[in-house]
């Protein structure tokens, strides 16, 4: 009977069936031939349902689907460009620091290539950048900020390895800032072909801060009240929903309450509703593969060739990467973290240091090759066949997988804050 539930669950997964439910035919299927009461998903459905921080994940989202749907993204395109546009590479770097930004907030990367492209793509290639390099740019920046805080990704990677998310959001800063720089740098080596240079201008720098005053203050208002001890994590995530949602409907009035609004809502909960609905059907299962001690078996196995922590964190930054081609960020975490963490811990890996590498991993995993998420996104954003995204994100994702290898065997970039 056990045999045929694997493959009836494999089958309807070929099928094209919602991971939510092969996810929960999977869990109820086991438990039921453990003699298990399938209550027991339901109880970790309510135990995830009680976690206080849940709420951050729809607040950000919202948050940054209003951002992109506004002219903030022209805004603060605006600003970035008058600060580091006149350096060697400035446009470029531009386009990382404001794709990290709406990543953050939205934690999709879809997004932020949609929202985003359009308007960076032709400014790229106005400033003489080739269309390889323009392609590969945007594609590698539409997951670049995933590392920072609010991001949904670190959120919910702290909801299901029970670590607190206030220091994931810290642990995150310096490998999130690292990776942009390794980028800035080749950008910069790019940007110094160009013929053509700005010269820095005060007055466009003091204009552009006060068309977006209110957004630029965001980031900084949501860490200043995280780590200044004002909100929680929580706290923050309703205050930003209903700043955001003031400033872009009253404020500055790119959107209409009672026209936008209702489609923004039905977009980014749509997102939402997907995450929650894999994740607690996805609880039951790791719940029962807990129990089962397959972690501790695999561990076991890994003793054969593993024998020290630097073997395992090699090991592991192959599989993740594998996995973060194959499957999306949010199903990644849901499925594969709670049987890495206890492997880990044997292997003396901090559980923060853990998180970055884990994310890391999953971020340069939307662009890498054959099914990175990213790429087929550009693919139909830009029109341009698969193959030559392929050749557009490489360089990007050797510089990315240095970066990899730094934030691995470097934990002091990851505890900096933490410790």
């Amino acid at each position: 009977m056990g045999l045929a539930l694997i493959v009836g669950i494999i089958f309807i997964a070929i099928l094209g069936t919602p991971l939510f439910i092969v996810m929960a035919l999977a869990a109820l299927g086991a438990f039921t031939l453990s003699e298990v009461e399938v209550s027991a998903v339901a109880v970790e459905i309510y135990r995830l349902a009680s976690a206080p921080t849940l709420l951050t994940i729809p607040l950000f989202t919202f948050a940054g689907y209003i951002m992109a749907e506004s002219n903030a993204p022209k805004r603060l395109l605006r600003l970035a460009e008058a600060a580091l546009g006149w350096i060697p590479g400035g446009v470029a770097i531009v386009s990382l620091v404001i794709c990290a930004f709406f990543t953050a907030f939205t934690g999709a990367s879809g997004v932020t290539i949609i929202a985003l492209g359009g308007l960076l793509y032709p400014i790229l290639k106005n400033e003489g950048y080739s269309e390889k390099f323009s392609l590969g740019l945007i594609t590698t920046s539409g997951s670049l900020g995933l590392l920072f805080p609010p991001s949904l990704p670190i959120i919910l990677y702290g909801l299901v390895a029970n670590v607190d998310i206030d220091e994931l959001f810290k642990a995150g800063i310096i490998p999130g800032t690292l990776l942009i720089v390794i980028l800035s740098f080749w950008s910069i080596r790019n940007g110094a072909l160009k013929m053509t240079r700005k010269k820095f201008d005060f007055n466009e720098l003091v204009s552009a801060f006060k068309a977006c005053f209110f957004e630029a203050l965001l980031p900084v208002a949501v860490l200043y009240g995280i780590y200044g001890g004002l909100t929680t994590a929580t706290e923050a995530a309703a205050l930003t929903a209903f700043y955001i949602l003031i400033v872009e409907c009253f404020i500055y009035r790119d959107l209409n309450i009672f026209k936008d609004i209702p489609r923004v809502t039905l977009d980014s909960m749509a997102l939402v509703g997907g995450i929650l609905l894999i994740l607690c059907c996805a609880l039951g299962l790791t719940n029962y593969l807990v129990d089962e001690e397959v972690p501790m078996q695999i561990l076991e196995t890994m003793r054969t060739f593993l024998t020290n922590k630097y073997s395992f964190l090699l090991f592991l930054n192959i599989f993740l990467l594998v996995v973060g081609s194959l499957m999306d960020i949010f199903s990644a975490i849901i499925v594969v973290v709670p049987l890495i963490v206890p492997i880990a811990q044997e292997f003396d890996i901090h559980p923060i240091h853990l998180a970055i590498i884990f994310l890391t991993n999953l971020e340069i995993g939307y662009i890498t090759p054959p099914v990175g998420i990213n790429l087929f996104i550009s693919s139909f954003r830009f029109k341009k066949p698969i193959t030559e995204l392929y050749r557009s994100s490489f360089p990007f994702l050797i510089l990315l997988l240095i970066a990899l290898v730094i934030i691995t065997y470097i934990p002091q970039l990851s505890l900096f804050w933490v410790e």
